[in-house]
């Protein structure tokens, strides 16, 4: 997946239709369904729930995965998986994240427990 960015990628909104990424260079919002935030309505498309692992993920997390390997090599336990086939690069957890440049390009990818100041100085030097 050489030469490509996250902006190569689409993503499919709550009301199905397809946005390129290229298009918003906004903080994709999930707020809105995990926290309410005493009513606040994003004014930027909501992105719809995509798998992220296994046979039906979406290209978007494939690309990731394979530009940003996981930080910790320690899988865990498999039963408690729910997806197929798993791989040393799958995401373990709703809180991993990734770190994308002003270009669309892949710069880092963070474990569950990664200190968020740990974050803020990555993204302090991309700026």
């Amino acid at each position: 997946m050489a030469n490509k960015s996250v902006y190569d990628f689409s993503a499919e909104t709550l009301e199905g239709q397809l946005v390129p990424l290229k298009v918003n260079h906004e903080t994709l919002n999930i707020l809105k369904y995990a926290r309410p935030g005493g009513g606040f309505v994003p004014k930027f498309p909501v992105f719809s729930k995509v798998e992220v692992n296994g046979l039906n993920e979406e290209p978007l997390f494939t690309y990731l995965k394979e530009s940003l390997t996981f930080v910790n090599p320690v899988i865990g336990d498999i039963k408690k998986f729910y997806w197929s086939p798993i791989k040393v690069n799958d995401i373990r957890w709703n809180f991993e994240k990734f770190l994308i440049t002003a270009d669309g390009l892949p710069f880092k990818r963070y474990e569950l427990h990664c200190p968020i100041e740990k974050v803020e100085k990555d993204i302090a030097e991309l700026l």
